[in-house]
């Protein structure tokens, strides 16, 4: 039988990531697995050393300011490596998970997919690519009760935040909630109006293109 060496579970705000890690984490410790939790120390949403689904369910988890601090905590007798927000931590996770594995250890991770600009957050492309099993989630859209939620809408004083808002913005179900494609909004106040090329002026472009 085929085991997963990197578990990853991704999506946007709200869809459950922690959720489903936390229950493959129970399933792993009925099977009797030794099991360690990673978080960064970065997300201060919950207090203490746990992470914490929706529903309400915890986790005991050690909190770690940078990636390699995560192989100062693993022993020879841990069998699954959990990693929390994944989209949190430097560059360096990437290189940490690989070796994790190579040390014949399974890793479960969590994050972002997308950041509230709708584009690739943190390492998470490179951890996609590396990931042997992938579970993209949907929410449920905030504004208008689609099940297809997968943007993450950040929320200043309850309306979109703009373009040029701060990348990591830590906050909770204030600050951010999912919504479908119809209804994700991006403000852009620094955007300048770009004149649309006549069609005639961008088939003759690729005609270039394709005759050079």
């Amino acid at each position: 039988m085929h085991n997963f060496n990197f578990e990853l579970i991704t999506g946007p705000m709200s869809c459950g990531k922690t959720e489903e890690l936390l229950r493959r984490l129970k399933r792993a410790a009925i099977a009797g697995k030794k099991i360690k939790v990673f978080s960064p120390s970065l997300d201060t949403r919950i207090l203490g050393n746990v992470i914490k689904s929706r529903n309400g369910t915890c986790q005991d988890a050690i909190k770690v300011n940078n990636s390699y601090e995560i192989l100062s905590h693993i022993k020879d007798t841990d069998q699954i490596i959990a990693i929390d927000e994944l989209q949190f931590f430097d560059k360096n996770i990437v290189l940490v998970i690989k070796k994790l594995i190579k040390n014949n250890k399974k890793v479960i991770g969590t994050g972002l997919d997308l950041d509230f600009k709708e584009e690739p957050f943190g390492s998470m492309p490179e951890l996609l690519v590396y990931a042997d099993k992938v579970d993209k989630l949907t929410a449920i859209c905030m504004k208008c009760g689609s099940e297809y939620g997968v943007r993450t809408q950040r929320l200043i004083d309850g309306e979109p935040a703009d373009k040029s808002s701060p990348l990591i913005m830590i906050g909770g179900d204030e600050t951010y909630e999912a919504r479908c494609l119809n209804c994700y909004e991006l403000p852009n106040k620094n955007s300048v109006q770009r004149k649309i090329p006549k069609v005639s002026d961008t088939t003759e472009s690729f005609k270039r293109i394709l005759l050079s």
